[in-house]
């Protein structure tokens, strides 16, 4: 019985990542491309 809140946490962990990771990826390709180039000149 131990076993199954273990496994619980592990996809609630792996679905926090990734709905991290899609927000993030989704807020950079919809910045201007001009935008990045200003901000590596920095």
């Amino acid at each position: 019985m131990r076993r199954k809140p273990d496994l619980i946490w592990v996809l609630v962990f792996i679905f926090g990542i990734g709905v991290v990771t899609t927000g993030y990826t989704q807020s950079y390709f919809e910045r201007d491309p001009s935008d990045a180039v200003e901000l590596r000149q920095r």
